[in-house]
């Protein structure tokens, strides 16, 4: 297992010596980055994330043309003007665009856009992605990268891959060797230890119109915790839907074990009609997610969540791309819904979109399986593991839906997280918004927790 770790790292150094071209870096091996497989790192390869690799794994240098700018922390301290609570503060405010990239130039930059990004621009006239300085701003506490750093010379992968096992806290895979560890990378991201935020999710119709469906979420992240009140769980989860008042009362709570072969993710749901709390085995893989109008699955939330042991995992290798980020003027309180939703896709105006390397991930439908998507390609942000695109296809191997998550740096934390993920569907030229915030109160990091909160007991009290 060694001296395959070894063989990777040639191949990983091979392909940062080429970076700056606008393809996908080769994968000579591609039979071993698609099994199964997962070992610990050796102390000596580690040690590179202290040298040349930040402790996520990410690539301290910048990129040949200076583009893509040398790695310095990210975001370190809280803009002056800015209070916990309040809607963040756009320390990049001042900058203009670099290019706009639409369906008339888009070939010029083709090989820095995704399938799905390409499609966009293709049906939609007004579709366009402004382009503007690369900020490299995604931070993290400095507990995140020391356990990076640990994690990456203990944790491994249990059950093909359906399980996770001693790591804690930070990524458990900073170097990956495969697509199993690099979308666990994903799942496992810091995103705070216990959340608590309000927002709106639409579904627009093709003529735009919407009608809002706003939720609260109360979420408690155990696998971020050193010393976890439950081991087997990685998070804690409550939805509930405040309004319309045709809907509201309803609550969603789910348990996200580690394993979910061994130990499937318990879920309820409690309906306000009935006034019951009922366990629910329906809240998984492509089930519908709930006042989606059909246009997302279960595991399109958090642009994929769930057990991944449905596909065989590939890492394709990295990129350069053009990718949402630092999206704080999507994320502005001086902003209406009415703003941001339009016919087909959002208001591109307020969407930021930076060059950055990601890693790529294919993930294929198992033969013996079943999912409406039959593959999914992932696009990893190297800096933070948050899935920034993922482009998915049908049973036929069509491109379908096109996903894309608006990430930013929640500097009072520090984190970097989504603040508005975006399905589009192109057969049906409608699309789903899932995490709308302009209106309403900011996320609060700060919230205290309990495993007695998140207790089907607790839900049914809460309903009464």
């Amino acid at each position: 297992m060694c001296k395959m770790r070894s063989i990777l790292t040639l191949v990983y150094v091979i392909g940062t010596v080429i970076m700056n071209k606008s393809i996908i870096i080769p994968i000579i091996l591609a039979g071993v980055f698609s099994a199964p497989l997962s070992a610990k790192v050796s102390p000596k390869e580690a040690a590179k994330l202290h040298v040349e690799l930040t402790p996520m794994g990410a690539e301290r240098a910048g990129n040949s043309d200076g583009s893509i700018p040398a790695w310095s922390g990210g975001i370190q301290q809280i803009p002056q003007d800015y209070k916990p609570g309040e809607h963040h503060v756009d320390p990049y405010a001042e900058e203009e665009p670099i290019l706009t990239i639409t369906g008339k130039n888009y070939q010029n930059y083709a090989g820095k856009l995704s399938e799905g990004q390409i499609a966009m621009l293709k049906q939609y006239p007004d579709y366009k992605l402004k382009v503007y300085p690369t900020h490299r701003s995604a931070s993290f506490p400095q507990k995140i990268y020391d356990f990076s750093v640990k994690n990456a010379t203990s944790a491994e992968l249990t059950q093909d891959g359906a399980g996770l096992s001693n790591a804690a806290v930070g990524v458990p895979f900073p170097i990956p060797a495969n697509g199993l560890e690099a979308i666990w990378n994903h799942l496992t991201r810091y995103r705070g230890e216990a959340i608590k935020r309000e927002y709106v999710q639409v579904s627009p119709q093709v003529d735009g119109s919407f009608n809002p469906v706003k939720f609260e979420q109360e979420s408690l992240q155990y696998y971020a915790q050193e010393h976890p009140e439950k081991e087997n769980f990685l998070f804690l989860y409550k939805q509930r839907i405040t309004s319309p008042s045709s809907m509201a009362g309803e609550v969603l709570l789910v348990h996200e074990t580690s394993n979910q072969v061994v130990d499937p993710r318990r879920a309820w749901r409690y309906d306000p009609g009935r006034r019951r709390a009922m366990r629910t085995p329906t809240v998984a893989y492509d089930a519908p997610a709930l006042a989606s109008d059909g246009l997302s699955t279960i595991d399109n939330f958090d642009m994929f969540s769930g057990s991944p042991d449905r596909y065989n995992w590939t890492l394709k290798g990295k990129k350069e791309m053009f990718v949402p980020y630092n999206a704080y003027q999507l994320h502005s309180d001086k902003l209406s819904y009415e703003d941001i939703v339009k016919p087909g896709h959002i208001n591109q105006d307020y969407a930021r979109y930076e060059l950055h390397r990601v890693w790529v991930v294919e993930a294929t439908l198992k033969e013996n399986k079943e999912n409406v998507y039959s593959r999914r390609t992932f696009y990893l942000d190297e800096d933070s593991w948050q899935a920034l695109l993922v482009d998915h296809y049908d049973e036929k191997g069509e491109l379908w839906r096109v996903a894309e998550a608006h990430a930013l740096n929640y500097y009072e934390v520090p984190v970097l997280w989504s603040t508005l993920d975006v399905i589009h569907d192109l057969r049906a030229k409608r699309y789903i918004a899932f995490g709308l915030d302009n209106q309403e109160d900011m996320y609060d990091f700060s919230e205290r927790m309990n495993y007695r909160q998140f207790t089907a007991s607790a839900l049914r009290r809460e309903g009464r």
